[in-house]
């Protein structure tokens, strides 16, 4: 070996690097490319990368490449843009703020149609003024009436209790109120005001079973008290709970099996003024014969007679309890 080879202790020449060009301590390098002598050495601890911990990263291959970085550079892992999966939480809450919004403002609509729906009465929103004032006169009338037959009942109640004239008392309460059940349920005769009302039919089309039924549950609702329906002939049928009506030949009405030509008339006793309300109110007894092309007349009556008696049944397996 030579001296060279002596020299290095390797048993191999040492590689020639490119030598760096002599000069005076201090003096900047001449070469053209030179590094800046500014620079710090890469072998310097501060030109070194850190990792998060404080720690300088070390390049065991010298590829440039920062340790734990997977391959990348610090430019590239700082430039790099999010991943495509991710979604921003702004994004994220406007998009879930209105989908709330949306449901909320559908809720509300749907409550505010069923309101609606549920608290208009059709038959009261088309009645005029006038209909409507009296629908409420007679209404107050009706509690006017409540409020003393309440009164009166107390009164039965307290006589009831008052010893001596107790027995008195229910005598003359049990004889009331048999006459007023015998007038409910047909059998006896009864009078006082009300009203006459007509129904006379059309050319085109004679007055229906399911008519004259709508006025009697009409006459009902107004606080009839007793009534009864009566034919061409001067034939009369009492009304009560368990009458029946049918569709007969020629116009005419089968009434608890009893055949009745028209015109038909029904007598009727109660309050004069709130019946007469209800046949007349909007879509209505009147308004629906009408429009059949007939012709209802209600004529107000100071002493209304109903002389038409109800045979009751025969009962076959009950029997009053003292």
């Amino acid at each position: 070996m030579s001296d060279e080879h002596t020299e290095t202790g390797t048993g191999w020449p040492k590689p020639a690097g490119p030598a760096r060009p002599g000069g005076p301590a201090g003096e900047p390098d001449p070469r053209p490319d030179a590094p800046d002598p500014d620079e710090l050495s890469p072998l310097s601890p501060q030109g070194r990368p850190e990792s998060g911990d404080g720690e300088p990263v070390v390049d065991p291959d010298g590829s440039g490449e920062r340790a734990g970085s997977g391959g990348r550079t610090e430019d590239e892992s700082a430039g790099s843009a999010p991943a495509a999966g991710a979604v921003s939480p702004l994004r994220r809450f406007s998009s879930a703020a209105v989908m709330i919004g949306v449901l909320l403002v559908l809720l509300g609509f749907t409550l505010a149609v069923q309101l609606k729906t549920t608290s208009t009465d059709s038959s009261l929103a088309a009645a005029r003024q006038e209909d409507l004032v009296r629908i409420l006169y007679d209404l107050e009338a009706r509690e006017s009436r409540l409020r003393q037959d309440i009164t009166t009942l107390e009164e039965s109640q307290r006589q009831l209790r008052s010893g001596e004239q107790g027995r008195q008392a229910a005598l003359e309460e049990a004889t009331r109120r048999a006459d007023e059940l015998g007038i409910l349920a047909g059998t006896l005769p009864a009078r006082g005001p009300g009203l006459a009302v007509r129904f006379e039919a059309g050319r085109s089309k004679p007055i229906s079973a399911s008519g004259v039924l709508d006025a009697v549950q009409e006459l009902r609702g107004a606080g009839a008290e007793a009534m009864q329906i009566s034919g061409g002939d001067r034939a009369s049928v009492r009304v009560v709970a368990s009458t029946y009506f049918l569709d007969g030949e020629n116009g005419s009405l089968i009434v608890d099996g009893r055949r009745l030509t028209g015109p038909f008339t029904i007598t009727v006793i109660g309050d004069p003024a709130t019946m007469r309300t209800a046949l007349n109110i909007p879509g209505g007894v009147v308004a629906v014969v009408a429009g059949n092309g007939g012709n209802v007349i209600v004529e107000d009556r100071e002493v209304a007679e109903v002389s038409a008696l109800h045979v009751p049944s025969t009962l076959e397996h009950a029997r009053p309890v003292s």
